[in-house]
């Protein structure tokens, strides 16, 4: 009746308890820890842990490459790492090289007689109605960058009439610098006559004085470099942008304006090449590298290197409306909303 209990049933069951509650551990979020030294201390363990995975694997890599070329094999093939932009979701308007469609809109759209080089862009520059102090500053470094611009002070005037005006004196564009609270934060683009009007979002000002070791930009027309506007959206505000600039580069003045895409974000830079001499010693064991009295030879080498003359921004288009500037009854090509942004992965210019 009072006979031992045999523990031997449960032993294993009771290891394998163990084991999985261990492991668990070891799984759990540092976040759900409730003790802060704890989870610090753990959440140091885990980097440390990841760290070291990491540095394994490089070097088996790094081996099995050795070893690939000492037997005369071809090494594996490095892997692409997965970002954002080469992981983004199918656009069905992504423009294609041998898209006759596209071609044939260009031909016919607002810009075509500027891009053409039929007629000469003529910018008309303006601002809010309560500009700021930065304001002025921000616009006069876009005269310095946009060539054939002109800067007119609003006053009271409405938007409406300020576009009848530029028709009325053969502009081509208008330019809208918008701020608030002191600070430029939104541009509007308007193509004349006939539009379209863009509107932009911008942030991250830098003007042309606050830039490090800035260049002073020459009187050159400027080279203009636009990257990834691959939509149909993107091609039109490329055209928009390239419109606003005369399609005769002068290279003699090595100035290029930058306008980059990356994920709907448009990096606007303004740059000058430099070509410079540089003395490199020659290092040979040859007599004839050497000069008559030992000394080594130096050979002259052309660098190229990028001074950057400001400004700098960022823009967002929110908007992009036909036809001139109306907001009761003009009609939205495009308007950024915020259920637009369920996923990281899509891209709209």
């Amino acid at each position: 009746m009072g006979g031992k209990r045999d523990r031997s049933d449960g032993g294993g069951e009771r290891e394998t308890e163990d084991i999985v509650v261990v492991e668990k551990r070891k799984r759990q979020n540092p976040s759900q820890i409730k003790n802060k030294d704890k989870r610090s201390e753990i959440y140091a363990k885990f980097k440390r842990d990841k760290k070291i995975e990491k540095r394994k694997r490089t070097k088996a890599r790094d081996a099995e490459a050795k070893r690939a070329l000492e037997l005369g094999e071809e090494p594996p093939a490095k892997k692409i790492p997965k970002t954002i932009e080469n992981t983004r979701e199918s656009d069905e308007t992504v423009c294609k090289p041998d898209d006759e469609e596209l071609f044939a809109a260009n031909d016919s759209d607002e810009f075509a007689p500027i891009l053409k080089q039929e007629c000469t862009p003529k910018i008309l520059i303006t601002t809010c109605r309560f500009h700021s102090t930065r304001g002025p500053a921000f616009i006069s470094d876009l005269l310095s960058v946009i060539p054939n611009a002109h800067y007119y002070k609003r006053g009271t005037y409405e938007l409406k009439k300020i576009v009848e005006y530029a028709n009325k004196s053969d502009f081509t564009s208008l330019i809208v610098v918008h701020t608030n609270r002191r600070e430029p934060d939104a541009l509007l683009i308007i193509g004349l006559p006939n539009g379209p009007t863009a509107h932009f979002k911008l942030s991250k000002l830098v003007l042309h004085k606050d830039v490090k070791n800035h260049g002073n930009p020459t009187s050159h027309m400027p080279e203009l470099v636009l990257n990834n506007f691959t939509t149909r959206l993107g091609h039109r505000i490329g055209r928009l942008i390239q419109s606003l600039f005369p399609q005769a580069p002068e290279f003699r003045g090595r100035r290029v304006v930058t306008f980059h895409n990356q994920r709907d974000f448009i990096f606007f830079r303004h740059h000058r090449y430099i070509f410079e001499d540089k003395e490199e010693k020659v290092d040979s064991k040859n007599k004839e590298a050497k000069g008559s009295k030992g000394e080594k030879v130096t050979q002259k080498k052309v660098i190229a290197r990028l001074q950057e003359c400001g400004p700098r921004f960022t823009l967002k288009l929110i908007s992009l409306q036909n036809g001139t500037f109306d907001t009761k009854g003009g009609e939205y090509e495009w308007v950024h909303k915020p259920e637009m942004d369920t996923s990281r992965r899509r891209f709209f210019l």
